[in-house]
């Protein structure tokens, strides 16, 4: 993990662009970063301690539980530091390292929310077969996939990238290693580059695009299909978690990498990546448990399950 030019540090900007909340940021960006971690772990140990939420799709919600805990675990810890303490420098290796990881919980999250959408056409779409198509081993291979397809796909970006030369400056006008802003202050001539970033990006992002809104047509064919409007109702509510999920990702990943080049725009781009990285992993369980009623029970019994033991300890 070697640049050309023997560059051992970057300098991290951050919103050094608001000096007047500073404080203000990190005390809101560590409630939301608590409350994402602390809600994504209820899930989890919800969906594990409940043998009813052994589900295919709550199988793959354990998974995107687990993948919002990393992707805020790469990117916020850091953010908080610069904020709390201005200390803006981040090593060359841990740089490569934290846009490794952020692009493979991207491309995990992609791949993870098709499979999530495959089990719900064949949720709904193939009803009579699903306990057969959906088998433990299936479940299993699809989430495994997503993980091996993210952590590979990462990897020809952060090689390329880690060889770099950065001979014009090292300083960074972002709060973490965005592969849009080393691109940008590189002196390297990434023509390759931008052509193998985009073909690896046909690949990891509108592959799963596609097939999650073939699988959608289909889904929204069958509803409509159905003559009463309690079914549809039924039908439509075992997806809408998901399909809001979906609309909130690939909506905010327009917003953030698809805007016009100002002063203007990098400043609401790192707010809008903000909102990404910190805003939709908080979502998640709070969607999930709002529009399922049974994760909603079970979270409900587990808080009171909870509750109960520590009151019991306190007077004890």
């Amino acid at each position: 993990m070697e640049n050309d030019t023997g560059v051992t540090e970057f300098l991290l900007l951050g919103f050094s662009e608001f000096p007047e909340l500073q404080l203000p940021l990190f005390a809101l960006f560590s409630l939301f970063f608590l409350m994402a971690v602390l809600g994504n772990l209820l899930v989890i140990s919800t969906v594990c301690g409940n043998r009813q939420l052994h589900t295919p799709m709550y199988f793959f919600l354990l998974n995107l539980s687990a993948l919002d805990i990393s992707s805020v675990m790469v990117i916020v810890p850091k953010l908080l530091a610069i904020l709390l303490t201005q200390s803006n420098t981040i090593s060359f290796s841990a740089c490569i390292i934290q846009l490794y990881c952020y692009l493979a919980c991207v491309e995990i999250e992609f791949t993870l929310l098709t499979a999530m959408a495959y089990d719900r056409y064949v949720a709904i779409c193939n009803p009579l077969h699903y306990t057969i198509i959906m088998n433990k081993r299936v479940c299993a291979l699809l989430a495994a996939v997503s993980w091996v397809t993210g952590f590979i796909d990462a990897l020809p970006h952060t090689i390329v990238i880690s060889h770099f030369s950065f001979c014009d400056s090292n300083v960074i006008n972002h709060f973490f290693c965005d592969i849009t802003v080393l691109l940008k202050i590189s002196c390297t001539d990434i023509a390759v580059t931008l052509n193998m970033t985009f073909v690896v990006s046909v690949f990891a992002v509108f592959t799963p695009f596609f097939l999650t809104l073939t699988s959608y047509v289909f889904i929204i064919s069958t509803i409509l299909k159905i003559r009463s409007r309690e079914g549809k109702s039924k039908a439509f509510s075992t997806c809408s978690s998901h399909l809001t999920v979906i609309i909130l990702l690939y909506g905010t990943i327009i917003g953030v990498y698809i805007h016009p080049e100002s002063g203007d725009s990098i400043r609401s781009s790192k707010l809008s990546t903000a909102v990404y990285i910190i805003m939709l992993p908080l979502l998640n369980p709070l969607i999930y448990s709002l529009r399922s009623k049974e994760l909603n029970v079970a979270l409900k019994q587990a808080i009171t399950r909870n509750s109960m033991l520590s009151a019991a300890k306190h007077f004890r």
